[in-house]
């Protein structure tokens, strides 16, 4: 039985549906087998989950015969032409059958290495997260950092890897052709070129990187029928209108910029995936109730001047017109930059949004951490942004020679600091959503041979409570000043960073979720530790954020940064599914 459709392989005999999903997991019949007890599937997503469903909970030793039963890469069954038809497509695909003598000779190298040390053979979705084929130099890269993994860390990357692979032949299966997905991800990777920097992607604000990104933004923007402009502050603002003038609107959206060699998807897909929704509602003809507004925000994470949420604050009417003042590190001024790029900044205050003309925020985001990845899951949804305080601690030791000064003689600056480091560790321990981080910690001028009469130190305290944080900084700042006092050590600190939580919307979320679930997938909700233009737009209407898995071990700020087209088509799915939720609300 060719069986090709959904509806066919949740009506369809156990044994006819097993022998369809025959070569989806690797000469591992048995995963199939179990997961048609869990039929009928409401959707692909669904099936996926079940499927993955049935690895998570065989046992150990199935597990390792799973893998086992994947080739090596570009191995002797490749050679020997024993691969079945499904990998030796694949492995065709990434040229791994045109290997160079060097590069076979490398992936051979790679192969014992991995081997010995794991006794499970390398597994790679060499189609990669787009779907298209990896290059041989980004597989043979991948092989070498992942040798560095321990064994049950790689277990995990490399199961994970066998249900990418079970992914993207399920959709070849089933005729799957993805809407939204690819074309984010080809977006990304347009954006991903535009850099201030020859080497990674680093695109801060204002810079000709940034004005680029911005005009690119805005031509997709348009071409998907938004009326679309670049305001005074940078934001690019596109409106997919409503069949009513006089709609009230719902926003969303995220921010273009990014860190020093950053990732291509962290703030840029909560822009490039409803703009990419946009475009399938006006090939429809479709209006909504309301007005779709995606705005992305010209700069959030401060790498130039140190700023963040210009843009979203500048929609709030929070911006503080004094920051136009502030300096890069060559001494240009905001006020300048924008000034350069053709920008008005006396214009910035009316950009301000009456609270009334919104129906709320939505913001998608890759998570940036490694919850949804460990939990197998594509999507979550955000309970809260966690509120942040930072400061800036510098001790004042005695430097002195490391050879005559006795240990009890001591005032060592270092010391000083690596039991703070420990106190902020105990402290925030085991506390719920409690983390606290020494992000930095320098020694001006240190030698091997000194002690060190100075150290400087970072600290970041966040939660989803702000009570819970402000007792946490409370308790860490006299403990330090009580280390010192201890130790005869000098304290100077500086307040960086006060923000307070945001709770997500109760109403929204349950959208949300409801979506989710809409979509065959359950519902999950999770945390945002990290800060978020949701969490300005908090001061004027309701929030909802929705996460997208991010793959690499959770990898993010960081050229490893990674999600999937599949994943992306999910969260795609999902805010299609909030847009008509919304509906009745409008």
């Amino acid at each position: 039985m060719n069986t090709t459709t959904l509806p066919d392989l949740n009506s369809c005999p156990p044994a006819a549906f097993a022998d369809a999903l025959r070569g989806i997991y690797e000469h591992s019949p048995w995963i199939a087998e179990r997961a048609a007890a869990y039929r009928p599937f409401p959707s692909l997503a669904a099936l996926r989950q079940a499927l993955q469903a049935v690895v998570a909970q065989a046992s150990q030793d199935e597990q390792l015969a799973l893998l086992r039963a994947h080739p090596e890469l570009a191995g002797k069954a490749a050679i020997a032409g024993e691969l079945t038809a499904e990998s030796t497509g694949e492995q065709a695909a990434s040229g791994l059958d045109r290997c160079s003598p060097e590069e076979y000779a490398r992936l051979q190298e790679l192969n014992a290495q991995y081997g010995e040390k794991f006794g499970f053979p390398f597994i790679l979705a060499v189609k990669g997260p787009t779907g298209r084929g990896l290059t041989r130099s980004a597989i043979i890269a991948t092989f070498a950092r992942r040798l560095e993994n321990g064994i049950d860390l790689e277990m995990q990357e490399c199961l994970r890897q066998v249900h990418r692979i079970a992914e993207i032949r399920l959709n070849v299966l089933l005729g799957v052709e993805l809407r939204f997905g690819p074309q984010v991800m080809d977006w990304a990777e347009i954006l991903g070129a535009i850099s201030d920097t020859d080497e990674g992607l680093t695109c801060a604000y204002m810079t000709a990187a940034h004005q680029r990104t911005a005009s690119q933004l805005a031509a997709w923007m348009r071409a998907a029928g938004m009326d679309t402009h670049i305001d005074a502050v940078g934001n690019v603002v596109g409106r997919y209108a409503a069949a009513q003038a006089g709609a009230r609107v719902l926003m969303t959206g995220s921010h273009y910029d990014t860190v020093r060699n950053g990732g291509k998807y962290d703030g840029r897909l909560g822009i490039l995936l409803p703009i990419a929704l946009a475009q399938y509602l006006n090939e429809r003809g479709e209006r909504l109730p309301f007005h779709l507004e995606v705005v992305g925000f010209a700069e959030e994470e401060g790498v130039r001047f140190r700023s963040t949420f210009l843009g979203s604050s500048a929609i709030t009417g929070r911006f503080d017109s004094a920051l136009l003042e502030q300096r890069d590190s060559d001494g240009v001024s905001i006020r300048a930059a924008l000034e350069a790029a053709g920008h008005d900044p006396s214009a910035i205050p009316a950009l301000a949004r009456s609270p009334d003309s919104l129906l709320g925020f939505v913001e998608v985001h890759i998570e940036q951490g490694p919850v949804l990845l460990q939990r197998g899951l594509p999507v979550g949804v955000v309970t809260a942004i966690a509120g942040s305080s930072r400061y800036l601690v510098e001790l004042s030791g005695v430097a002195s020679h490391a050879g005559t000064t006795p240990m009890d003689m001591r005032r060592d600056a270092a010391a000083a600091a690596a039991e703070i480091v420990l106190l902020v560790e105990a402290r925030c321990s085991g506390r719920g959503s409690l983390v606290g981080t020494v992000g930095q910690l320098e020694v001006p001028l240190g030698s091997v041979n000194v002690i060190p009469g100075q150290c400087r130190l970072s600290l970041d305290i966040r939660a989803a409570s702000d009570e819970e944080r402000l007792a946490a900084v409370d308790d860490i700042l006299a403990g330090i000043s009580a280390i010192c006092a201890r130790r005869g050590i000098g304290e100077k600190r500086w307040k960086l960073v006060e923000a307070d939580a945001a709770p997500c919307s109760p109403r929204l979320m349950d959208m949300l979720g409801a979506a989710i679930e809409d979509a065959g997938l359950p519902r999950f909700d999770l945390l945002s530790g990290a800060g978020h233009d949701a969490m300005e737009m908090a001061k004027i209407t309701d929030v909802a954020m929705l996460f997208t898995r991010c793959g690499n071990g959770g990898i993010s700020h960081n050229p490893l940064e990674t999600m999937t087209a599949d994943d992306a088509e999910v969260a795609g799915e999902v805010l299609l599914g909030l847009l008509r939720r919304i509906r009745t609300y409008a």
